[in-house]
C-alpha cells in the first residue's frame, strides 16, 4: 500500500512539472520574471520525481532481499 502512494506521488511532481511548463509557455510574453519562476519549479519538480523514484527503488530492492 505504501509502495503505491510513493509512486503516486512520484507522477504528481511530473503534473506539476507539466502544469509549470504550460505556465512558462503561456506567461513568456506577458511576464518573463514570472515565466522564469515557473521554469524553476518545473527543474525542481523533475529533479523530484527522479529523486524520489531512485529512493523508492532503491527501498524496495532492500525489502526483496
Amino acid at each position: 500500500m505504501g509502495n503505491k502512494i510513493y509512486r503516486l506521488f512520484e507522477y504528481v511532481y511530473v503534473a506539476m512539472a507539466l502544469f509549470s511548463i504550460y505556465l512558462v509557455w503561456s506567461n513568456w510574453e506577458t511576464n518573463r520574471s514570472r515565466a522564469y519562476i515557473f521554469a524553476f519549479f518545473a527543474v525542481v519538480a523533475i529533479f523530484m520525481f527522479f529523486f524520489k523514484r531512485h529512493f523508492r527503488k532503491k527501498i524496495e530492492n532492500r525489502s526483496d532481499k
